[in-house]
C-alpha cells in the first residue's frame, strides 16, 4: 500500500513539473481531467488524458 501511495506522489510531482511543457500540447484538457487548489497550488490530474494515452500506447505495443 506505501508502494502506491509513493508512486502517486512521485507521478504528481511529476505532471506538476512538466504541466507547462504539457499544456501546449493540450494534454490535461478533456472531460474527466480534474483540476483543484491544494495547499494554494494548482494541481492538476489528467485521468482521461492518461487513460488515452495508456490505450493507445498499448495498441501500439500490440501492433508492433
Amino acid at each position: 500500500m506505501l508502494r502506491w501511495l509513493v508512486l502517486i506522489l512521485i507521478v504528481m510531482v511529476l505532471i506538476q513539473y512538466f504541466d507547462p511543457w504539457l499544456r501546449r500540447i493540450k494534454f490535461g484538457r478533456l472531460p474527466g481531467d480534474l483540476t483543484f487548489i491544494l495547499f494554494k497550488r494548482v494541481w492538476r490530474l489528467p485521468l482521461t488524458s492518461a487513460f488515452l494515452l495508456s490505450v493507445l500506447l498499448e495498441l501500439i505495443s500490440k501492433i508492433i
